[in-house]
């Protein structure tokens, strides 16, 4: 099964031809001074697009519990990065972290580690932020200290190099929250009336990189030689500058005057990679799966009969191509992302075909056998003889969304079901999922390690949106029987444990289509390799793109 489609291939720096765009860009030094770093095994510059426009984070606050950090990813780190394709661990400021039943986590810290002004990192820095986030719940990214998706904590203690965390019952599928914590200095958080709205001019970080400059628009960062793991970061400054819509990044990256970008630029392929096969690829891992919803309160989608009817009747390979590009697989109606996550399928649907195929006669023998048949006029009507129509709200201005929502619509009206797309202001269709006042849209399964807050969210009654905020069960599906998997679900530490839990999900996605999957929804990374090579790609999946960027800057060198 393809993941994505690559055909650049990493090769020699051109070292005469960048001159130009180093001078053009501000990038570090010129093409000689490129030249030398590679010699040195180092790599002078790297640059990005800014994390945050420049109007908001003008203040230049770093503050990783601030809603607009000028940077999250290279100054404070987590405990653990887990790839979100293979759920592949790597230790980091937390050498081990050990489950005693679902009640009991023992974090094994990193010894050795210096904040950036030369304390010692120690566990009461771990414990310190952990329970700093009982005080100030939002914080609380993971729900530690609440009894979402598990049981509340009950103590964080710090003894030697180790952290204890003891909750109230169950809690394990907590733990990606848990171990991607960013962990503060208790030296200096600790005088900190408020972190959460707390102004963190002068950052203290554990990262490999600190700030060495910023002008209200221009963040640079330099390599600090005393990382616990600088024998690992081979890139001297990071320049994060500018945010750019698809068509001023495409360009950037063809001018190299970014190094990668993590947005959507229309066919990578086209716009990019083929105009420069020697100095650029795209690695597009699956991070989740989009789906179809619709209002399982009301006719005619609260009949699985129908959700499983359309189910066939939709193209989904004309998604991925209009949608973007070819480039996306199907998705697994398991809601698993497959192959990487197959060893956890039920031994029934292990080995099977679990992409539903486009089989329109199929759906229309579907159809007809469950009461929707088609008038004189083409149209089917609902089993009760009244007209059977479906409003398909999609957000104005995503393209990808857009798109699918077109081959969705005609499909079903080839099938005679009525069909329409309205597209509205994306905080439009919010409101409707947060009402319930809807009747279908496109919408995101995530795709992460621990199920039972992915798949398990999807299905779970306890997660229906309400009137405040969008959570995952945008569809309302209810079944107590299914609660009830989710929670045992929560409490298993090990994938032999969570394997028949999972089952009774899978089985339910397969059986009921309480939501449609589609095509894998994509983590993007588009890059140039003409500074740096070791970028993930489909042979070496690592990392899955935006949200590992820390993993990746471990594995970039410079081009052989």
């Amino acid at each position: 099964m393809r993941i994505s489609r690559r055909t650049s291939q990493t090769t020699s720096l051109l070292v005469g031809g960048l001159a130009l765009s180093l001078v053009a860009t501000g990038c570090a030094g010129s093409a000689k001074d490129q030249e030398d770093q590679a010699a040195d095994g180092m790599i002078a510059q790297l640059t990005f697009p800014a994390e945050v426009d420049a109007t908001v984070g003008g203040l230049g606050n770093y503050n990783p519990y601030s809603p607009t950090p000028l940077t999250a990813v290279w100054l404070y780190e987590p405990l653990i990065v887990r790839n979100n394709l293979t759920c592949e661990e790597t230790p980091w400021l937390a050498t081990d972290a050990t489950w005693d039943g679902g009640d009991k986590l023992t974090l094994d810290i990193r010894e050795g580690v210096k904040w950036s002004d030369g304390e010692d990192f120690t566990a009461d820095d771990v414990a310190f932020t952990l329970n700093l986030q009982k005080e100030f719940p939002g914080m609380d990214k993971s729900g530690l200290w609440n009894d979402t998706f598990g049981a509340p904590a009950k103590s964080v203690t710090a003894d030697g190099n180790q952290v204890v965390i003891e909750f109230e019952g169950n809690a394990a599928a907590k733990y990606d929250g848990i171990i991607s914590t960013k962990i503060l200095p208790e030296h200096v958080y600790a005088d900190v009336d408020d972190p959460t709205t707390y102004v963190d001019k002068e950052p203290v970080g554990t990262g490999p990189f600190e700030v060495e400059s910023y002008n209200g628009r221009r963040l640079t960062l330099a390599r600090r030689d005393d990382y616990w793991q600088a024998d690992k970061i081979k890139v001297e400054k990071i320049v994060q500058e500018g945010i750019f819509d698809s068509s001023q990044a495409a360009l950037k990256l063809e001018t190299g005057e970014i190094d990668a970008y993590y947005g959507d630029i229309p066919n990578p392929q086209r716009t990019v990679v083929d105009k420069d096969p020697d100095n650029t690829g795209f690695f597009y891992a699956p991070a989740g799966t989009t789906v179809l919803t619709g209002n399982l309160t009301e006719e005619p989608w609260s009949d699985p009969k129908f959700r499983e009817a359309i189910s066939y009747g939709m193209d989904k390979e004309s998604m991925s191509e209009k949608g973007i590009y070819g480039i996306m697989e199907p998705a697994s109606q398991t809601g698993l992302k497959l192959p990487a996550m197959e060893d956890l399928l039920p031994e029934e649907y292990a080995g099977a075909d679990t992409v539903l195929p486009y089989d329109p006669d199929k759906a229309a023998e579907m159809l007809d056998a469950a009461g929707y048949e088609e008038g004189a006029d083409g149209k089917r009507t609902m089993p009760d003889g009244s007209p059977l129509s479906v409003d398909f709200s999609v957000q104005a201005g995503f393209i990808d969304y857009e798109a699918i929502a077109e081959v969705v619509a005609d499909d079903l009206n080839d099938l005679g079901v009525d069909t329409k797309v309205t597209a509205s202001a994306p905080e439009s269709v919010d409101e409707q999922k947060k009402t319930g006042d809807f009747n279908a849209v496109l919408e995101y399964l995530h795709g992460g390690c621990e199920l039972a807050r992915n798949l398990g969210s999807k299905l779970n009654s306890k997660q229906f949106p309400t009137e405040q905020d969008i959570f995952p069960n945008v569809g309302r599906y209810s079944d107590p029987a299914t609660d009830d998997a989710i929670a045992q679900l929560s409490g298993a530490t090990s994938r032999e444990e969570q394997k028949p839990y999972l089952g009774e999900l899978v089985d339910v996605m397969m059986t009921e289509y309480p939501v449609t999957s589609l095509i894998y929804a994509p983590s993007r990374t588009i890059y140039r390799t003409d500074h740096a090579e070791g970028w993930p790609t489909e042979d070496n999946p690592y990392a899955s793109g935006a949200d590992d960027r820390l993993l990746v800057m471990t594995h970039l060198v410079p081009p052989s």
